[in-house]
């Protein structure tokens, strides 16, 4: 085979791997969601049947497969429109968004850690608390029905908004970059059937899970128990043990990635290994640590004994 036979081969290629990126991206944008379980159960279905007509040369109903795939294809464009929307505000948001801005803007931000200490002081004195972080679906629209604060996260400040009476309890809280970006906003309600026996909290956590991708943390008042809504679904934590936090700091170091710069946690790493080479180094050769005092003089102390006993 010469070489030009072989650059023919170079568009199927291409097209090759365009495809497997469009459905790649599909897939994991709709991971998780009510349209991507209907996407793979049609697809396992419709692949199926046209298998099965194609084993057995049906070639009515071959047909017949082949036009409800298309009205199937033009149908959910419909009947899905909140989660397709999402997934292509999902790649626009990842193609421009401002990282030199997130950078700077990271500089003064919580650890997740905090986070969730602070979480669970709200859970501890039952207090409600509705709180949603940015991903990469902006929400900024919700942010108008509120007040603006782009503030500092800290436990007083959080206790202060969702503390009744207070006028900014009522609502929900959008945390961007680390920050407070606003407070008493209003959030879409789910009607979802396996939540009318929920709060207005839970359902708008859930609300807003169903148009972005962002992912809430909810503190109920009655129950001082914490939920994490993400994708559509409410994850409720049965009480505030070890168990539960670790559960719920796993989901805030999901909402909040990037808790260390690169040039950080590079520097802290580089940092780290010297560290452990000069101890391996100060080891293999007798050398006493110079960051233990303690140490150093119980080694004089040896040495002095040892020429007691030798005069």
């Amino acid at each position: 085979m010469d070489w030009h036979q072989l650059t023919t081969y170079v568009p199927d290629v291409i097209q090759i791997f365009i495809l497997y990126l469009v459905i790649y991206a599909i897939l994991k944008g709709a991971r998780g969601s009510r349209f991507g379980q209907v996407l793979m159960g049609s697809f396992v279905l419709f692949a199926l049947l046209i298998a099965f007509t194609l084993v057995f040369h049906f070639d009515v109903l071959s047909v017949i497969v082949r036009w409800l795939l298309l009205y199937l294809a033009l149908s959910s464009v419909v009947i899905f429109q909140d989660e397709i929307r999402r997934i292509l505000a999902t790649m626009g948001s990842f193609l421009f968004q401002d990282r030199a801005r997130t950078r700077a803007l990271l500089r003064d931000r919580i650890t997740p850690e905090d986070f969730t200490t602070i979480i669970f002081k709200l859970a501890r004195r039952r207090v409600g608390a509705l709180v949603a972080f940015e991903r990469g679906i902006s929400l900024r629209g919700f942010e108008t029905t509120g007040v603006a604060l782009d503030a500092l996260i800290s436990s007083e400040l959080f206790f202060s908004i969702f503390t009744e009476p207070m006028p900014l309890h009522d609502g929900g809280v959008v945390i961007r970059h680390g920050r407070v970006a606003a407070a008493h906003c209003l959030f879409p309600v789910s009607s979802k059937g396996d939540l009318s026996t929920s709060g207005m909290r839970h359902r708008a956590a859930v609300g807003v899970t169903e148009q972005t991708d962002a992912l809430v943390i909810v503190v109920s008042e009655e129950t001082g128990r914490v939920s994490v809504a993400h994708n559509g679904r409410l994850i409720r934590y049965p009480d505030a043990e070890e168990d539960s936090r670790m559960a719920v700091l796993r989901w805030i170091r999901k909402a909040m990635p990037q808790q260390k710069s690169a040039a950080e946690s590079m520097a802290d790493w580089m940092k780290r290994r010297r560290d452990k080479a000069a101890r391996l180094f100060r080891r293999h050769h007798g050398v006493p640590d110079a960051a233990n005092p303690a140490a150093e003089g119980a080694g004089t102390d040896g040495d002095a004994e040892k020429g007691k006993e030798k005069a």
